[in-house]
């Protein structure tokens, strides 16, 4: 789950914790455009503070509104739906046409949110069945592959992170990277055996660990050395370096046996092309073609790097014939 959602269910522990009412609302289903997709929660205190969305902001004000209007009086699970019409899509701010339907939740002591944040701060993924009829909450074991499912009489939400990435190197870099890809939804491990990196690591919630990169991704079990990774069902591998460095790195992979579609699979340049130079920028260009390829977006060849650097490179007439 990313970053935003997260901190919805802290709050919300932290409200009930403090003996205050909330309601917590999550999107289960939307019909043609919608801004936030299932799952994404927005959580309502007693007097009207408000923290996460699940829409482009007007349906979060009439929550609120309707919160500071009539109390947190509801003591069930209730079914809401937005955007029924044309006429309430414009009012609510969603596209033309519009639908979001929500789960909205009173929470008290019974609903476990803070046992929940617990799991997911743990760094385990897991499902939350809601039974609305009576508001009876509980939290067990999920897959990577689960998603929300709701049947007008359970919802069942999917928390935690679904992706492992593995970064290898301390970097500068690297801790813009980290940082972005816990927010999108990866739980992330650094790999770095310098002791002279350690002590400047301070990215909350990426562990840094001083093994070798060898022995660290055999004892996570990923067979995420590049070699290996080209044969497994990562759905991406991505290597930094020069268009040269990651000719030659070909090269070599095709010398040690990989096919010519494994070796295709191979990111480098990694990277989209944005123009970006300092590490915050190198950091979102990699995440973007991470998102995309995560998403089976098929990108253009003139979105990549190496394309694109060798594009620029071509003198002025060629790239106008081109």
């Amino acid at each position: 789950m990313d970053s935003v959602d997260l901190e919805v269910l802290r709050r919300c522990a932290s409200w009930v914790d403090a003996g205050r009412r909330a309601l917590l609302v999550t999107v289960v289903k939307t019909w043609g455009s919608s801004p936030r997709p299932p799952g994404a929660m927005l959580a309502v205190r007693d007097d009207g503070l408000v923290v996460g969305s699940v829409s482009g902001g007007c349906i979060e004000d009439d929550i609120v509104r309707r919160v500071r209007a009539d109390g947190l009086t509801a003591a069930r699970c209730d079914v809401v739906t937005y955007g029924v019409t044309a006429d309430e899509a414009r009012r609510f701010g969603l596209p033309c046409g519009g639908t979001i339907r929500l789960v909205v939740e009173p929470l008290t002591p019974a609903s476990g949110i803070g046992a929940l944040v617990a799991e997911i701060e743990g760094g385990r993924l897991v499902a939350r069945r809601l039974e609305l009829a009576t508001g009876a909450a509980s939290v067990a074991p999920a897959r990577a592959g689960d998603a929300l499912a709701f049947d007008g009489r359970v919802m069942t939400t999917i928390h935690g992170p679904r992706w492992r990435m593995l970064v290898i190197g301390a970097s500068q870099l690297s801790k813009y990277l980290a940082a972005m890809a816990t927010g999108l939804d990866y739980q992330v491990t650094v790999c770095d055996p310098r002791a002279e990196y350690e002590e400047t690591w301070d990215v909350p919630g990426v562990q840094l660990l001083k093994t070798m990169p060898d022995d660290t991704v055999r004892e996570m079990g990923l067979d995420m050395a590049l070699m290996e990774a080209l044969r497994s069902p990562a759905f991406y591998v991505g290597a930094l370096g020069s268009r040269a460095n990651n000719a030659k790195r070909r090269v070599r992979l095709r010398e040690l046996d990989l096919s010519d579609a494994q070796i295709a699979r191979l990111h480098g340049p990694i990277g989209l092309y944005i123009g970006s130079r300092t590490p915050p920028e190198i950091a979102v260009s990699i995440l973007a073609e991470i998102t995309a390829v995560k998403n089976g977006v098929a990108l253009p060849d003139a979105a990549r790097v190496a394309a694109a650097k060798e594009r620029l490179e071509k003198p002025a007439e060629a790239r106008a014939s081109a």
